[in-house]
């Protein structure tokens, strides 16, 4: 005889009665165990067939036998599950998302998740409606990179909630995902670092576009800088932190109505729809607004690494950084009570943070001045590792040069270049005549004896 507490035993989900309701909709009812209280956990499940109730009775109870019993209560749907979790959940633990990703996340959501895929419960989502999602970005004009992304914090908030027992599945993994081409790493050659070097010498920050070239630190990490975090004398760098410009956010309570404040006092003729109750985008009008601007922020993969990231400097460089310290330290008397001191590396006359855009635009006057196409600031991170690979330094030391969680990282940075390929056709020229000559040899030695 079974006592109160013992589990009963799970039916196969064909024995289960499948009924037709008085509305129309065919029902049925399965006991899957025991709740914390003693009673027994009844589950319902309906659907428009019989077929359909029996595919999700299996799927009932496949997750009860796996030990993924669904919660009880009412399903929450794709953008109430999606607001816990990037309130809630994504910010915090060890895989905690940085800010600016969180930002880019909730942007996706807000144009895209959410009208088309937002009232769905979130058990009830099909993979079908992804891809009714995703025909409707490549109508309006989205890339492929793009449709791609959306899809992975699709993929990524599903596979939480499929941890939490809130689905049966993550339908994002049942289909294929958005093809995005891959695109070729664009890359500086020998000769263009070295005319760009050239002109940077002479300018007041050449010591930082030479690191970014020598160590191939990102814009942030090298804008963030501190004198603290650099060993001259060991010739080293310790990577802790970087400068990102976040967007602001709203320190006020009704954020609806502080973003229609700065609407009324500017008339324009067009019209503009009215902004959510959880408007961001004018946040920078808000006079309470906070966590935006300027701000250091730990650098990526930073919870991920073991260790700070410590990385050598060739010793030009340091030659380059003592120098560059000692005309910061003149501008600094020069400056007198107007030096904001941050103990940056590489900062403003007046010691304050360098903006990134201010930043960028010089170095696309050094490209201009050194004759080398327009290109992005993160080429030199690409280009650190292109000329480090082809000195012939191992890509695990490259990885940790360049701060990389995973070394699959660093192989996509890494272009293979033609004249890697000729120094591996010459080996193999070495081994084969070897073995050629080898061969001659044992003949003639043959022939002698």
């Amino acid at each position: 005889m079974s006592s109160r507490t013992d589990p009963p035993e799970l039916p196969s989900w064909r024995d289960v009665p499948v009924t037709l309701g008085s509305d129309g909709r065919y029902h049925a009812k399965v006991t899957v165990g025991r709740r914390a209280d003693g009673r027994l956990d009844r589950r319902h499940r309906s659907g428009k067939t019989e077929a359909e109730v029996r595919r999700k009775l299996r799927e009932l109870l496949r997750e009860v036998e796996a030990g993924r019993k669904p919660r009880v209560g009412r399903v929450p749907t794709v953008e109430q599950w999606f607001a816990v979790w990037l309130t809630d959940i994504a910010p915090r633990g060890a895989t905690a998302l940085a800010r600016r990703t969180l930002d880019d996340y909730w942007s996706r959501c807000r144009n895209w998740i959410f009208p088309y895929l937002g009232a769905i419960r979130l058990d009830a989502l099909e993979p079908e409606d992804l891809d009714r999602l995703y025909a409707a970005m490549y109508a309006a004009g989205s890339s492929e990179g793009h449709v791609l992304k959306t899809h992975a914090v699709i993929r990524r908030g599903l596979e939480i909630a499929l941890r939490r027992g809130r689905v049966a599945r993550n339908v994002a993994k049942l289909i294929d995902p958005p093809g995005a081409p891959r695109v070729a790493r664009e890359s500086l050659t020998r000769e263009e670092i070295a005319a760009i070097l050239k002109v940077a010498a002479r300018r007041r920050s050449g010591a930082r576009w030479a690191l970014g070239l020598a160590i191939g630190t990102r814009q942030g990490e090298t804008l963030g800088l501190r004198w603290a975090d650099v060993d001259l004398d060991a010739g080293t760098v310790t990577i802790q932190w970087q400068l990102q410009r976040l967007t602001w956010r709203h320190g006020c309570d009704d954020p609806y109505a502080c973003a229609a404040r700065p609407r009324r006092h500017r008339p324009h003729g067009l019209h503009r729809p009215d902004c959510p109750p959880d408007c961001a985008r004018h946040a920078a009008t808000c006079p309470q607004r906070t966590g935006g601007g300027l701000v250091f922020t730990r650098p990526k993969g930073w919870r991920r690494r073991p260790r700070p990231r410590v990385v050598a400097l060739p010793g030009s460089l340091v030659q380059m950084l003592r120098e560059h310290r000692a005309r910061q330290a003149a501008e600094r008397l020069a400056a007198g009570s107007w030096w904001q001191d941050y103990d940056l590396v590489f900062c403003q006359p007046n010691g304050r943070p360098i903006d990134p855009r201010a930043d960028y635009g010089e170095w696309q006057d050094i490209l201009r001045e050194a004759g080398v196409p327009p290109a992005r600031v993160h080429v030199m991170r690409h280009s650190t590792a292109t000329t480090l690979l082809d000195l012939g330094v191992d890509i695990s030391i490259v990885q940790e040069v360049l701060g990389h969680a995973d070394i699959r990282t660093t192989r996509g940075y890494l272009d293979v270049g033609v004249e890697m390929t000729r120094r591996a056709a010459a080996s193999w020229d070495r081994l084969l005549s070897g073995s050629v000559t080898d061969l001659v040899t044992e003949r003639r030695r043959r022939r002698s004896t």
